[in-house]
């Protein structure tokens, strides 16, 4: 075993959760100085979460990165939700607090308010689309549905099928694996809540109107018990739709979790939840300092 100089403070979260033992866990990496992409991959790659943020501060602030086992990804909301929370919990950030994380996909604001966390996320717009057949196969024939509701693409690389209300999605068994490539990189399979559930699901008292799964076996989750930018994604056509200023979104997945959804000002969907800490502690790994992980960070984290 070698000789540890200092270790890297890591937490796991449990984000968009009601309830403990429930969500998407991220885990959230506190980095003293910029790191590789190999050495992060193989840090996500052990930890095995869905996506692991590793977040670094800057002159100009904090800079997050995420990555799933397999790969880097663009934008992870989930996991952007953990590192306002860890950073909470690090106390770089208190209640009522706000700041702005320089991301690959821009500037992302967040904040602690209401005993929520707050994280602003981009919606690129759906584009109508028609279902390919491989869909009906592996999606509508199971649900007994025989045909959806609307089909759409977007640019974050996404697929959304809507399913009527009458379609038993919780209990929708598919193989992610055998998704096209078109889908592979994420489906969202989404529909309006019937209120036939008891207790109802819903976030912080709230009932939820809609409900959905996400698939991405392209990146490496077969699929994700709850996730952001699905939300933030199909967020405005929900509001639009109930004609709300606010929808309360659910993830019917083995681990449920859901958020409020609202347009901000700037166009960028708000998306308020909660979330728990289930461990702390540090990595017992050296870090491996560099000026070209230094300027792949910059070059990647754009502030504005």
């Amino acid at each position: 075993m070698s000789t540890l100089q200092s270790a890297i403070p890591a937490v796991l979260v449990e984000a968009f959760a009601e309830t403990p033992c429930s969500g998407n866990g991220a885990a959230v990496v506190l980095l003293p100085q910029p790191q590789s992409d190999g050495w992060m991959q193989g840090v996500a790659r052990s930890l095995n979460q869905s996506e692991t943020a590793f977040l670094l501060q800057g002159a100009d602030g904090w800079m997050l990165r995420w990555f799933t086992p397999s790969c880097e990804v663009a934008l992870c909301g989930h996991a952007t939700l953990a590192a306002l929370l860890a950073l909470r919990h690090w106390g770089h950030i208190n209640a009522g607090g706000s700041l702005t994380f320089a991301t690959r996909s821009g500037p992302l604001p967040v904040a602690l308010s209401g005993g929520l966390g707050q994280i602003t996320l981009p919606a690129p717009p759906l584009q109508p689309s028609l279902a390919p057949p491989s869909l009906q196969r592996l999606v509508l024939q199971p649900l007994g549905v025989r045909a959806a509701e609307g089909f759409w693409r977007s640019a974050l690389g996404y697929s959304v099928l809507l399913l009527p209300p009458e379609a038993d999605l919780p209990r929708l068994s598919l193989a992610a694996g055998s998704l096209e490539p078109s889908e592979a990189s994420g489906l969202v399979l989404m529909q309006a809540c019937d209120g036939a559930e008891s207790p109802a699901p819903g976030v912080a008292g709230r009932p939820a109107q809609y409900r959905l799964r996400f698939f991405a076996p392209g990146l490496g989750i077969p699929e994700d018990p709850v996730t952001g930018s699905a939300h933030a994604l199909v967020a405005p056509f929900w509001l639009q739709r109930l004609a709300m200023p606010s929808v309360v979104g659910w993830q019917c997945s083995a681990r449920p979790g859901g958020m409020i959804c609202e347009m901000a000002s700037s166009g960028m969907i708000r998306l308020s939840g909660t979330g728990f800490l289930l461990w702390c502690g540090s990595l017992q790994i050296q870090p491996e300092p560099g000026v070209a992980a230094a300027l792949r960070w910059g070059e990647l984290c754009k502030a504005g």
